[in-house]
C-alpha cells in the first residue's frame, strides 16, 4: 500500500496523543488530589504537634485565670513563628482565649477572604486548602481535650505550606506524568512493528484479491470481445484511456473502481444477443437495431445479483446515452448522464476509430479527435472532449500499438494504485 509506513506512524502518533491526553489528565487529577491530601496531612501533623503545647485542664469561661491566659498567648505566639499566619484558641463556649499573629505573613493575613469557612465546634479535625496571594495555605480547626478526655476547646489557625514541600510534591506529580507518558510511548512503539506486519499481510492479501478480481473481469471482457468479433486489446485500451482521462479531470470526482469495472464490462449484455444479429456483416434493420439495443438491459440484468459488480452499472447502462438526450436506454441529457459513462463514451469511440477492423482501416489520432470535437455537445460532453484532445495523442502513443500482455501489466499497476487510494480514503473518513 502506498505510504504504508507514513500512514501507520501518523495514526499511531495520533493514538499516542489521544491516549496521552486522557491518561495524562487522569494522572494529573489523581495526583493533584493526592497532593491536596498530602498538604492537608502535613498541616494536620504540624497542628497536632502544636496543640500538645496547650493545656485546657480547668480552663474556659470564668475558671480561666489571667496568668493562664498570658501563658496561652505566649505559647501561641511561639507557635505562629514557624508556619502559621495566625492562630486563635476558643473554649467550648466559644470564648476567645488567645490570639497570635505572625508579622512575617502579614500580607497573607490581609489577603485572607472575609468569608472563610466556619467549621462546627465539635471534636473533629477540619481542614480547607486555599491559595492566597500566590501561597498555599490550609485553614484548620483542631479540637483540644482536657486531661479527663473531655472536649475543652479548639484551635483555629491558618497554616502556610512551605515552598520546598510544595516543590517536592510537584516534582512527584511531574515524575508520575513522565512515567505514564513514557510507558504509553513505549507501548505505542512496540505496537508499530506488529501493526506494520499485520498491514503488510492485509496488503498482500488485498493484492491477491485485486489480481483475482481483475483477472475475472478481464477474462469476462475477453469472452465478450471474442463473442463480438472484437479484440481483447480493446477492453484494455479503453480502460487505460478512461483512467487517464479521469485522472486529468481530477479523480476526487470519480469512482475509479466503477469506471474500471464498467470499462471492461460495458458490453457484457452482448452475450445475450443472437449471432445472426450480433455478427451480421451488413447494416441492421430497424427491428434488429431494437434487439441489439437490448444488450444494455441484458448487461444490467447480468450484474444485478453481484454486489461487487454493481459499481459497473452506470457505464453499462448509460454508455450509449448522448449528451443532447438522443441516446438510449433512458434518453438522459447533459450532466444527468453519470460522469463515468460520459468519460467512457469518449474513449470507447476514440479507440474504435483509431483501431483497425476487418471492415475499416485505423483512423489517425487527428482525424478521430476532429470527429469527437464535431460531436461535442451532441454525442459527447464538450468539456471532457476538450480535456481528452490534449492527452489523446500521448495516450495513443503509449497504448495504441501495445499488445495485450503489455497493456495488462500497465493496467494492473494503475488498478492497484487507485484501489489502494480508495482504501486509504475510506479509512480516513
Amino acid at each position: 500500500m502506498p505510504d504504508l509506513n507514513r500512514i501507520i506512524i501518523k495514526r499511531l502518533l495520533l493514538a499516542w496523543m489521544m491516549v496521552s491526553l486522557l491518561i495524562g489528565a487522569g494522572v494529573f487529577l489523581i495526583e493533584s488530589a493526592r497532593i491536596d491530601d498530602a498538604v492537608i496531612a502535613l498541616a494536620e501533623t504540624e497542628s497536632r504537634n502544636e496543640s500538645q503545647r496547650f493545656s485546657f485542664e480547668g480552663m474556659g469561661g470564668k475558671n480561666t485565670a489571667p496568668a493562664d491566659l498570658i501563658t496561652l498567648n505566649r505559647q501561641a505566639a511561639e507557635a505562629v513563628r514557624r508556619n502559621y499566619v495566625e492562630m486563635k484558641g476558643y473554649d467550648t463556649a466559644g470564648t476567645l482565649l488567645f490570639e497570635a499573629i505572625n508579622p512575617a505573613f502579614e500580607r497573607l493575613r490581609v489577603a485572607l477572604p472575609k468569608d472563610m469557612v466556619r467549621f462546627p465546634a465539635d471534636d473533629a479535625h477540619h481542614f480547607q486548602k486555599l491559595a492566597i496571594a500566590g501561597e498555599t495555605v490550609v485553614q484548620l480547626q483542631i479540637p483540644l481535650e482536657s486531661g479527663a478526655g473531655r472536649l475543652a476547646g479548639h484551635i483555629e489557625a491558618v497554616f502556610v505550606v512551605q515552598p520546598e514541600d510544595l516543590e517536592r510534591l510537584d516534582a512527584e506529580l511531574r515524575r508520575f506524568l513522565i512515567i505514564a507518558l513514557v510507558c504509553i510511548a513505549c507501548t505505542t512503539m512496540a505496537l508499530y512493528p506488529v501493526i506494520l506486519s499485520l498491514n503488510r499481510r492485509v496488503v498482500r492479501f488485498s493484492d491477491k484479491v485485486i489480481k483475482g478480481n481483475l483477472e475475472i473481469v478481464t477474462v469476462l471482457g475477453a469472452a465478450i470481445a471474442e463473442r463480438d468479433s472484437d479484440t481483447g486489446d480493446h477492453n484494455y485500451r479503453v480502460t487505460l484511456y478512461a483512467i487517464r482521462l479521469a485522472e486529468a479531470i481530477g479523480i476526487e470526482r470519480i469512482d475509479m473502481r466503477a469506471l474500471i469495472l464498467g470499462a471492461f464490462l460495458h458490453d457484457v449484455g452482448k452475450i445475450g444477443i443472437r449471432d445472426n444479429i450480433l455478427l451480421k456483416p451488413a447494416s441492421l434493420s430497424a427491428d434488429e437495431t431494437t434487439i441489439m439495443r437490448t444488450h444494455v438491459q441484458l448487461g444490467v440484468g447480468i450484474i444485478q445479483t453481484s454486489e461487487w459488480l454493481q459499481a459497473a452499472r452506470d457505464v453499462i447502462e448509460c454508455h450509449h446515452e448522448r449528451y443532447d438526450g438522443s441516446g438510449y436506454l433512458k434518453g438522459l441529457r447533459g450532466e444527468n448522464i453519470p460522469l463515468t459513462a460520459r468519460i467512457f463514451a469518449i474513449v470507447d469511440v476514440f479507440d474504435a476509430l483509431t483501431s483497425k477492423r476487418p471492415y475499416k482501416e485505423a483512423w489517425t489520432v487527428e482525424t478521430a479527435i476532429s470527429m469527437l470535437e464535431k460531436d461535442a455537445g451532441t454525442h459527447f460532453d464538450p468539456q471532457l472532449v476538450q480535456v481528452f484532445k490534449h492527452i489523446a495523442a500521448d495516450l495513443y502513443g503509449q497504448f495504441g500499438q501495445s499488445n495485450e500482455t503489455e497493456l495488462n501489466a500497465v493496467l494492473r499497476k494503475l488498478v492497484k494504485l487507485h484501489y489502494f487510494k480508495l482504501i486509504a480514503q475510506s479509512e480516513g473518513q
